[in-house]
């Protein structure tokens, strides 16, 4: 039974998760940090932050606090936008430029090809 867990534990795809979570998570720190320093203040230039943080409204006594949701909805939306457009967008088009640059291997001649090959050359050898 231990060593059932202990391959679970050592499998690569369980590392490599941990690991891309963690790096997932120090990205949230950046794009948040990268949102709310620079793009947010750049938004307020324009028309104010987004911000509807105060937008309740009560239930029998339970206070339901929707406008933190949209704040954080907006937020998310815009953040989504930078990351697609100043991240993803550019990364595609590096990507492509690389495989443009790539050659495609040249194929290996089938069987019937060396066949045929051979055959011509030995009848251009003939007279």
């Amino acid at each position: 039974m231990l060593s059932g867990f202990q391959k679970f534990l050592l499998r690569g795809n369980l590392i490599d998760l941990a690991v891309g979570v963690i790096i997932g998570a120090a990205f949230s720190g950046v794009v948040k940090t990268f949102t709310e320093g620079v793009i947010m203040p750049i938004i307020g230039i324009f028309g104010g932050v987004p911000n509807f943080d105060a937008l309740q409204f009560t239930v029998g006594g339970s206070i339901f606090k929707y406008g933190t949701f949209l704040t954080a909805l907006v937020s998310f939306l815009i953040t989504a936008t930078i990351i697609y457009f100043f991240v993803i967008t550019p990364f595609n088009r590096l990507m492509e430029r690389f495989k443009r640059e790539e050659k495609p291997a040249v194929a290996e001649p089938s069987n019937e090809e060396k066949l045929l090959a051979e055959i011509r050359d030995e009848l251009r050898r003939r007279p």
